[in-house]
């Protein structure tokens, strides 16, 4: 579903169409992410239509990215540490 939005706006039944489960369930998950700030709805008479919140994405994008560079930075700590540690082999 985010990636449709990420191409424009959709209405649930546009969303759902692809899918492999029932319209109330997609309901369901767009609530998620409509709760969770990443996507808006908005009612025209019958018609639900979906948007992407890029500024939740973007700052999802970035809370993620402080993730990866942490994590990079322990397992570069580890490699050296694993290098300082190892035994020095021998040549036979």
């Amino acid at each position: 579903m985010v990636e449709r939005l990420s191409l424009g706006p959709a209405s649930v039944s546009e969303l759902a169409r692809p899918l492999p489960m029932t319209l109330s369930a997609v309901v369901q998950h767009l609530k998620i992410l409509e709760a969770a700030g990443l996507v808006k709805s908005e009612k025209v008479g019958r018609v639900r239509t979906c948007t992407l919140e890029i500024r939740t994405m973007t700052r999802v994008e970035r809370w993620i990215a402080e993730r990866k560079r942490f994590w990079e930075r322990q397992y570069d700590q580890l490699d050296a540490y694993l290098a300082e540690t190892a035994p020095e082999e021998t040549d036979r």
